[in-house]
Protein backbone atom coordinates (compact mmCIF):
# COMPACT_ATOMS: atom_id res chain seq x y z
CA UNK A 1 0.00 0.00 0.00
CA UNK A 2 1.07 3.02 -0.82
CA UNK A 3 2.50 5.16 2.31
CA UNK A 4 0.87 7.86 1.69
CA UNK A 5 -2.47 6.67 1.29
CA UNK A 6 -1.54 4.39 4.40
CA UNK A 7 -1.00 7.71 6.34
CA UNK A 8 -3.98 9.39 5.20
CA UNK A 9 -5.78 6.72 6.55
CA UNK A 10 -4.84 6.16 9.60
CA UNK A 11 -3.93 9.69 10.70
CA UNK A 12 -7.97 10.07 11.47
CA UNK A 13 -8.13 7.65 13.61
CA UNK A 14 -4.68 8.47 15.81
CA UNK A 15 -6.34 12.00 15.92
CA UNK A 16 -9.12 11.10 17.10
CA UNK A 17 -7.23 8.67 19.71
CA UNK A 18 -4.97 11.78 20.86
CA UNK A 19 -8.25 13.74 21.37
CA UNK A 20 -9.45 11.02 23.83
CA UNK A 21 -6.69 11.08 25.45
CA UNK A 22 -6.07 14.43 26.44
CA UNK A 23 -9.46 14.82 27.54
CA UNK A 24 -8.42 12.15 30.05
CA UNK A 25 -5.23 13.58 30.94
CA UNK A 26 -6.47 17.02 30.60
CA UNK A 27 -10.00 17.39 31.90
CA UNK A 28 -10.87 21.07 30.63
CA UNK A 29 -14.73 20.05 29.81
CA UNK A 30 -16.50 20.05 33.17
CA UNK A 31 -18.47 16.94 32.06
CA UNK A 32 -15.48 15.02 31.58
CA UNK A 33 -14.26 15.86 34.55
CA UNK A 34 -17.27 14.48 36.35
CA UNK A 35 -16.33 11.46 33.93
CA UNK A 36 -13.09 11.46 35.26
CA UNK A 37 -14.20 11.46 39.16
CA UNK A 38 -16.90 8.32 38.57
CA UNK A 39 -14.19 6.30 36.79
CA UNK A 40 -11.24 6.46 39.14
CA UNK A 41 -8.86 7.89 36.28
CA UNK A 42 -5.75 9.82 37.60
CA UNK A 43 -6.05 13.54 37.59
CA UNK A 44 -2.68 16.29 37.23
CA UNK A 45 -1.26 16.80 40.45
CA UNK A 46 -1.72 20.51 40.08
CA UNK A 47 -5.43 19.74 40.34
CA UNK A 48 -5.29 17.52 43.29
CA UNK A 49 -3.63 20.24 45.54
CA UNK A 50 -5.89 23.21 44.49
CA UNK A 51 -9.09 20.40 45.55
CA UNK A 52 -7.07 19.77 48.36
CA UNK A 53 -6.51 23.45 49.32
CA UNK A 54 -10.80 23.52 49.18
CA UNK A 55 -10.94 20.62 51.62
CA UNK A 56 -11.18 18.20 49.24
CA UNK A 57 -9.72 14.70 48.08
CA UNK A 58 -11.07 13.50 44.29
CA UNK A 59 -13.26 11.02 46.09
CA UNK A 60 -14.47 13.16 48.20
CA UNK A 61 -15.52 15.74 45.03
CA UNK A 62 -16.89 12.71 42.79
CA UNK A 63 -19.19 11.84 46.36
CA UNK A 64 -20.15 15.76 46.42
CA UNK A 65 -21.01 15.59 42.39
CA UNK A 66 -23.76 12.82 43.44
CA UNK A 67 -24.91 14.59 46.13
CA UNK A 68 -25.37 18.53 44.68
CA UNK A 69 -26.09 17.48 40.87
CA UNK A 70 -29.31 18.76 39.83
CA UNK A 71 -32.19 15.98 39.00
CA UNK A 72 -34.40 18.07 37.38
CA UNK A 73 -37.36 16.03 38.26
CA UNK A 74 -36.80 17.47 41.95
CA UNK A 75 -38.36 20.95 40.44
CA UNK A 76 -34.98 22.76 43.14
CA UNK A 77 -33.54 25.82 42.36
CA UNK A 78 -30.66 25.12 39.90
CA UNK A 79 -27.86 27.39 38.17
CA UNK A 80 -25.59 25.81 35.63
CA UNK A 81 -21.74 26.18 36.83
CA UNK A 82 -19.48 26.88 34.14
CA UNK A 83 -16.21 29.13 34.15
CA UNK A 84 -15.78 32.08 31.43
CA UNK A 85 -12.70 30.59 30.72
CA UNK A 86 -14.56 27.19 29.40
CA UNK A 87 -16.91 29.46 27.90
CA UNK A 88 -14.45 31.59 25.84
CA UNK A 89 -12.99 28.45 24.51
CA UNK A 90 -16.42 27.35 22.71
CA UNK A 91 -17.64 25.26 26.09
CA UNK A 92 -20.95 25.35 27.37
CA UNK A 93 -21.04 22.32 29.24
CA UNK A 94 -21.42 23.15 33.12
CA UNK A 95 -23.19 21.34 36.01
CA UNK A 96 -26.30 21.72 36.88
CA UNK A 97 -25.92 22.59 40.33
CA UNK A 98 -28.88 22.21 43.12
CA UNK A 99 -29.03 24.74 46.04
CA UNK A 100 -31.27 23.40 48.21
CA UNK A 101 -28.47 20.57 48.53
CA UNK A 102 -25.85 23.32 50.09
CA UNK A 103 -26.18 24.70 54.08
CA UNK A 104 -24.34 27.73 53.39
CA UNK A 105 -23.18 30.15 50.55
CA UNK A 106 -19.48 29.32 51.06
CA UNK A 107 -20.33 25.59 50.96
CA UNK A 108 -21.84 26.75 47.94
CA UNK A 109 -19.00 28.10 46.24
CA UNK A 110 -16.20 26.10 47.43
CA UNK A 111 -18.10 23.36 46.24
CA UNK A 112 -18.42 25.15 42.33
CA UNK A 113 -14.72 26.17 42.78
CA UNK A 114 -13.58 22.49 43.45
CA UNK A 115 -15.19 21.55 40.36
CA UNK A 116 -13.08 23.51 37.74
CA UNK A 117 -10.22 23.03 39.50
CA UNK A 118 -8.83 22.59 36.41
CA UNK A 119 -8.67 25.87 36.15
CA UNK A 120 -5.95 27.73 38.48
CA UNK A 121 -8.50 30.43 39.51
CA UNK A 122 -11.89 29.56 37.81
CA UNK A 123 -14.14 32.79 37.03
CA UNK A 124 -17.62 31.26 38.12
CA UNK A 125 -20.47 31.78 35.08
CA UNK A 126 -23.75 30.92 35.70
CA UNK A 127 -25.11 30.32 32.83
CA UNK A 128 -28.82 29.65 33.24
CA UNK A 129 -30.99 29.05 36.09
CA UNK A 130 -33.92 26.95 37.40
CA UNK A 131 -36.96 27.43 39.66
CA UNK A 132 -36.52 30.26 41.16
CA UNK A 133 -37.58 33.73 40.47
CA UNK A 134 -35.96 35.26 37.54
CA UNK A 135 -35.03 38.61 39.19
CA UNK A 136 -32.54 36.36 41.34
CA UNK A 137 -30.33 35.08 39.09
CA UNK A 138 -27.13 36.74 37.79
CA UNK A 139 -24.57 35.41 35.46
CA UNK A 140 -21.10 36.20 36.59
CA UNK A 141 -21.94 36.37 40.28
CA UNK A 142 -24.57 35.25 42.99
CA UNK A 143 -24.12 37.95 46.14
CA UNK A 144 -25.09 36.37 49.48
CA UNK A 145 -27.13 38.58 49.74
CA UNK A 146 -29.55 37.52 46.96
CA UNK A 147 -28.12 33.66 48.05
CA UNK A 148 -30.44 34.35 51.41
CA UNK A 149 -33.09 34.91 49.39
CA UNK A 150 -33.40 31.56 48.02
CA UNK A 151 -32.47 29.59 50.91
CA UNK A 152 -35.90 31.51 52.33
CA UNK A 153 -37.65 30.85 48.90
CA UNK A 154 -36.25 26.64 49.05
CA UNK A 155 -37.11 26.86 53.09
CA UNK A 156 -41.08 27.98 52.03
CA UNK A 157 -41.70 26.02 48.64
CA UNK A 158 -40.51 23.06 51.01
CA UNK A 159 -43.25 24.13 53.81
CA UNK A 160 -46.01 25.50 51.43
CA UNK A 161 -47.33 25.26 48.29
CA UNK A 162 -44.88 26.70 45.78
CA UNK A 163 -47.37 28.30 43.84
CA UNK A 164 -48.09 29.88 46.81
CA UNK A 165 -45.29 31.32 47.41
CA UNK A 166 -44.47 32.18 43.86
CA UNK A 167 -48.47 34.26 43.86
CA UNK A 168 -47.03 36.05 47.09
CA UNK A 169 -44.06 37.50 44.93
CA UNK A 170 -46.20 38.37 42.09
CA UNK A 171 -48.19 40.61 44.25
CA UNK A 172 -45.65 41.69 46.75
CA UNK A 173 -42.36 41.99 44.76
CA UNK A 174 -39.32 40.19 45.98
CA UNK A 175 -39.28 40.27 49.83
CA UNK A 176 -41.10 36.90 51.76
CA UNK A 177 -40.46 38.60 54.95
CA UNK A 178 -43.88 38.31 55.56
CA UNK A 179 -45.31 35.77 53.55
CA UNK A 180 -46.41 33.48 56.55
CA UNK A 181 -48.37 36.33 58.64
CA UNK A 182 -50.22 36.42 55.22
CA UNK A 183 -50.51 33.11 53.75
CA UNK A 184 -54.23 32.15 54.53
CA UNK A 185 -54.24 28.96 52.70
CA UNK A 186 -56.05 27.62 49.74
CA UNK A 187 -59.72 27.81 48.86
CA UNK A 188 -62.19 26.72 46.37
CA UNK A 189 -63.04 30.88 46.30
CA UNK A 190 -63.54 33.99 47.71
CA UNK A 191 -67.15 33.24 49.32
CA UNK A 192 -66.07 29.26 50.55
CA UNK A 193 -63.10 31.63 52.37
CA UNK A 194 -65.83 34.02 53.75
CA UNK A 195 -67.34 30.76 55.30
CA UNK A 196 -64.49 29.80 57.13
CA UNK A 197 -63.83 33.46 58.37
CA UNK A 198 -67.50 33.34 59.84
CA UNK A 199 -67.25 30.41 61.18
CA UNK A 200 -64.03 30.68 62.99
CA UNK A 201 -64.97 34.12 64.34
CA UNK A 202 -68.54 34.42 64.72
CA UNK A 203 -71.64 32.59 65.87
CA UNK A 204 -74.19 33.35 63.51
CA UNK A 205 -76.74 30.66 65.40
CA UNK A 206 -76.29 32.64 68.88
CA UNK A 207 -76.10 36.22 66.91
CA UNK A 208 -78.58 35.82 64.44
CA UNK A 209 -80.53 32.52 65.74
CA UNK A 210 -82.84 31.25 63.10
CA UNK A 211 -82.08 34.30 60.44
CA UNK A 212 -78.53 33.08 60.18
CA UNK A 213 -79.52 31.43 57.14
CA UNK A 214 -80.26 34.22 55.75
CA UNK A 215 -76.83 35.45 56.02
CA UNK A 216 -75.32 37.16 52.68
CA UNK A 217 -71.86 35.03 52.56
CA UNK A 218 -71.14 36.51 49.16
CA UNK A 219 -71.57 40.35 50.04
CA UNK A 220 -69.39 39.30 53.26
CA UNK A 221 -66.85 38.28 50.95
CA UNK A 222 -66.75 41.25 48.52
CA UNK A 223 -65.84 43.63 51.68
CA UNK A 224 -63.17 40.98 52.25
CA UNK A 225 -61.67 41.00 49.15
CA UNK A 226 -62.03 44.75 48.71
CA UNK A 227 -59.53 45.69 50.94
CA UNK A 228 -58.21 43.00 53.89
CA UNK A 229 -57.34 39.76 51.23
CA UNK A 230 -56.80 39.31 47.60
CA UNK A 231 -56.85 35.50 46.38
CA UNK A 232 -54.63 34.39 43.70
CA UNK A 233 -55.49 30.89 41.65
CA UNK A 234 -57.08 30.02 44.53
CA UNK A 235 -54.66 30.89 47.66
CA UNK A 236 -55.70 33.38 49.72
CA UNK A 237 -53.53 36.79 51.04
CA UNK A 238 -54.22 39.07 54.03
CA UNK A 239 -52.77 42.36 52.57
CA UNK A 240 -49.44 43.26 55.28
Amino acid sequence: MNHQLFAERLLPGVSFLRQAFDMLIKPQNPYVMKEILKANLPLRQEIIDRLEELGYTPESLRDAIAEHESDYRDENPSLDCGTYAKYNDGDLSGLWVDLSTFDSYDDFINFCQAYHADEEDPELMFQDYENFPREWYCESCMGEETWDKIAEYIRLTEAHDKEAVDAFMDWGGESLDHFEDCYCGEWEDEEDYARHIVDECYDLDRIMVHLSNYFDYAAFARDLFMCDYYMDNGHVFRHY
